[in-house]
């Protein structure tokens, strides 16, 4: 299982190669899971029900891994390590702790918004 972050899954959806090959290429080897945090975004990003009902049927393809008080814990810890040093974001620092406390890799677009945090297992893209 790899935890795809938010930003893959919305060049996916405009159909940006790199991220449709990312999905594919992990599909391929092992199974998609997002935080339920990624969920969420994806949900605020909706326009309208037709996008909701689409959205709904795409995230089929994943796991959704919902937070827990572990998963909390350890982003607060987080943002108290890295926020001030490295602007971490609660969304960011919530993805981040749901890769680690489930001990799952993570791949993202955005590679500044991790690259920094030493508990990660953090995969290139694309």
């Amino acid at each position: 299982m790899i935890i795809v972050d938010t930003d893959i899954l919305i060049d996916a959806a405009r159909c940006i190669d790199d991220a449709v090959n990312c999905l594919q290429q992990i599909e391929d080897k092992s199974s998609l899971a997002i935080s339920a945090v990624t969920q969420m975004e994806l949900i605020i990003g909706c326009r309208n029900k037709k996008e909701l009902k689409s959205l709904e049927h795409f995230l089929q393809r994943f796991e959704i891994i919902s937070l827990n008080e572990q998963i909390s814990d350890t982003a607060a810890d987080l943002l108290k390590t890295y926020r001030l040093s490295h602007g971490l974001l609660i969304a960011d620092a919530l993805i981040a702790a749901t890769a680690i406390v489930t001990n799952t890799q993570l791949i993202s677009k955005n590679q500044k918004d991790y690259r920094f945090i030493e508990e990660l297992d953090l995969l290139e893209y694309p």
